[in-house]
């Protein structure tokens, strides 16, 4: 039953991370031109990250590298 409630927690975190990332594309549009780079790269590092935490089984590492691929992406796309 906790890790039920672990999952869910954790699910509803990642889910937050949409409008966060829409938000930061709204209020940061000039240092997403100049560092669109190192945002791909973020989230590049980010998905190598939460596939060695797949397989380390190790849950909130990988929570927290979705996070930043959310946030990170929905940045991204939000800019336009």
């Amino acid at each position: 039953m906790e890790e039920a409630v672990k999952l869910i927690v954790g699910v509803l975190v990642l889910l937050l991370g949409f409008p966060i990332g829409t938000f930061l594309a709204k209020t940061t549009k000039e240092e997403l031109k100049a560092y669109q780079k190192w945002f791909k790269l973020a989230i590049l590092i980010s998905a190598v990250g939460s596939l060695v935490s797949v397989i380390l089984r190790n849950d909130v590492l990988l929570f927290t590298f979705l996070f930043i691929i959310i946030v990170t992406s929905g940045s991204l796309r939000g800019r336009k």
